[in-house]
């Protein structure tokens, strides 16, 4: 080997390398210039008002409810704690209970004679299992119980029978030998109002019909648009005759593809229009994705739905049982149909092959579905009288709601619809925050049931967060207020087409300006104590236009017997001096027309020590009312 051979490999080496440099140095060159993106922002406002929440609810009815009642105390507890504990559960605020007309359940099994003649009415203080469910439900703390029928008995009905169809008796087109049976039914609807009452449950809802539209084997009755509205105008004067103050609801279609065609029809009946007070419908054949129209600032419930597929416990599977799958649902629920409420249909059943439940019990095994803890993101932290407020996100896979409680809490519900964590930072703008806020992050997952996470302080009005792929996080900061909200269209306009990205009803939580009630307008009221407990209980107040001119704003005064104190209140603003409480409307229920009564009720939760004597005299702008 020559003594020249490593200089010259060494000098082969170095020209490579520097080639090799260069090489790199202008592919370095030619390659374009990468742009480092800032993580998503997620914006809330305080200022900007949607629709108030009434709350989120299913039904017992048809058999669960009992068999609910039936199993051991234990395994009751802990469905009960899964369903309605806004600690461990799902929180849920709302029963929907079935008013049944079969004969083994129904309170009128037999046919008076004639629609005139007086009824024979039977009450077994149990109705399958839904008056133990519902007392259940009031010691959570629920107070809204809706009572719905899905047929008039059979009796009334143009083919006799409670189930396959066939109309009440007097409707529009709808005669029988037997004679006009509508206001008979109407009068069997306030008996259960009143049977309901005698056990401690004040139904705060009721309905005529379930999928009118819709002929089953099961309890039903085909009613058209024409003729649930005309029976409505029937409902309600007779509820109000007789004091009662619960909300007359109509109609539980099928599916939101029959919902507005309904709605036309009451707004085609100028008696109907005046009584009904909610409307409701199901998700079954079209899911809620569009407000129903001419409603002005009336509610609107989707009221029941599910998917009866092969049963499904799954997060995200990709099937249309899986918790993603119910998460986006109400997602889209509230948002672009502007829902006051969002039910499922069973809160449980047992040994179900489909899903038609929240929970399942399987041999004796509690078996909740992810889509019970999709539900628990929203109902355990939005409550009654939450207002949803403006919240967007600058990435489109985000899907985010924020609601304001009464108390002032503030929840903000992100769901992640890709397949990638998300860094984001969270903007909260027109609300005042709490000196060393935090928010409190609750995740649903394939590995997380609605569970609390480390809390995120909160710096200059916002904080970050990660939210994994295909999560659902609510995070919830405590004693939120919020700013003066931006005015948004009337909830009275015109019945034209609202786009998706408007909403119908436009709340705020300031009371309006100073009351000023028709001439001689006069009042009732109904006070009821929903639930009581050592030391506190929550009560609602109902408020009725007695008068014949409209009460544009109001004030509601009342003295307490023995001490009690109001601690938190909604659908109204409250002040206590002494024993003495002051309730003013919000700018959403100060309305009240002559012979209707108010909508969105006022409510509060309050202590007591001793006794819980209600008030014996309240006093509306000024004026007495009457106590029923």
């Amino acid at each position: 080997m020559s003594s020249m051979q490593p200089a010259r490999r060494a000098t082969t080496i170095l020209v490579c390398t520097l080639l090799l440099m260069a090489l790199v140095t202008s592919a370095a060159l030619s390659l374009p210039t990468r742009t480092a993106y800032a993580a998503p922002v997620i914006s809330v406002s305080g200022a900007t008002r949607y629709q108030t929440i009434d709350g989120f609810g299913f039904s017992g009815a048809f058999g669960p409810a009992q068999e609910l009642e039936q199993t051991p105390s234990s395994m009751q507890r802990q469905i009960l704690d899964l369903l309605f504990s806004t600690s461990s559960g799902a929180g849920f605020s709302i029963l929907r209970n079935l008013l049944p007309s079969d004969q083994a359940h129904t309170i009128e099994p037999s046919s008076p004679g004639s629609p005139n003649a007086i009824p024979t009415y039977v009450w077994d203080h149990d109705s399958w299992g839904q008056v133990w469910l519902s007392k259940q439900a009031q010691s959570y703390g629920v107070t809204q119980f809706y009572g719905d029928a899905w047929s008039a008995p059979g009796f009334m009905k143009t083919n006799g029978s409670e189930a396959n169809g066939g109309s009440l008796c007097g409707s529009p087109g709808a005669s029988c030998s037997s004679g006009d049976w509508r206001q008979a039914y109407a009068n069997y609807l306030l008996q259960y109002y009143r049977d309901y009452l005698s056990d401690g449950i004040r139904l705060t809802q009721i309905g005529a019909f379930n999928e009118p539209n819709l002929s089953t084997y099961y309890s039903s009755m085909v009613m058209n648009p024409t003729q649930t509205a005309d029976f409505v105008a029937i409902l309600g004067p007779t509820l109000r005759a007789a004091g009662v103050t619960a909300q007359v609801v109509c109609c539980d279609g099928e599916g939101w593809d029959s919902a507005q065609s309904y709605a036309n029809g009451i707004l085609a009946n100028p008696s109907a229009n005046s009584y009904l007070d909610l409307f409701s419908s199901h998700g079954y054949t079209a899911p809620p994705t569009t407000p129903i129209t001419g409603l002005g600032s009336r509610h609107v419930w989707q009221t029941e739905w599910a998917k009866f597929d092969s049963a499904d416990y799954s997060w995200d599977d990709g099937g249309d049982g899986s918790g993603f799958y119910w998460a986006q649902q109400i997602y889209t629920g509230l948002t672009a149909a502007n829902l006051n409420a969002f039910f499922y249909w069973w809160g449980v059943n047992f040994n179900a092959s489909d899903n038609g439940y929240l929970i399942n019990v399987v041999n004796g095994t509690v078996m909740p579905a992810k889509r019970l803890w999709s539900f628990a993101n929203y109902s355990r932290f939005v409550r009654p009288g939450a207002t949803r407020i403006g919240a967007t996100s600058s990435d489109s896979s985000l899907e985010v709601t924020a609601f304001l409680n009464t108390n002032g809490t503030l929840a903000i519900v992100v769901l992640n619809t890709s397949y990638s964590a998300m860094p984001v930072t969270l903007s909260l703008q027109g609300l005042a925050l709490p000196a060393n806020a935090s928010a409190v992050p609750y995740v649903t997952d394939a590995s997380h049931n609605t569970e609390a996470q480390t809390p995120l302080s909160i710096q200059n009005n916002s904080f970050s967060a990660t939210i994994a792929a295909r999560q659902l996080v609510t995070y919830v900061i405590a004693g939120g207020s919020a700013a003066t909200p931006t005015p948004l269209p009337s909830p009275t306009a015109a019945p034209t087409a609202i786009p998706t990205t408007t909403p119908t009803v436009a709340p705020s939580p300031t009371p309006t300006s100073s009351p000023t009630p028709g001439a001689g307008a006069t009042c009732s009221i109904h006070y009821v104590v929903n639930a009581q407990w050592p030391g506190g209980f929550s009560a609602s107040l109902q408020i009725a236009n007695a008068g014949t001119t409209p009460i544009n704003g109001w004030q509601l005064q009342f003295t307490f017997a023995n001490g009690q104190t109001v601690t938190q209140g909604w659908n109204g603003s409250f002040s206590q001096s002494g024993s003495t409480v002051t309730v003013t409307n919000l700018s959403y229920n100060a309305n009240i027309p002559p012979g209707s009564v108010l909508g969105a009720s006022p409510g509060f939760n309050g202590t007591w020590n001793g006794s819980n004597n209600p008030p014996t005299a309240f006093r509306l702008n000024g004026v007495n009312c009457t106590i029923i």
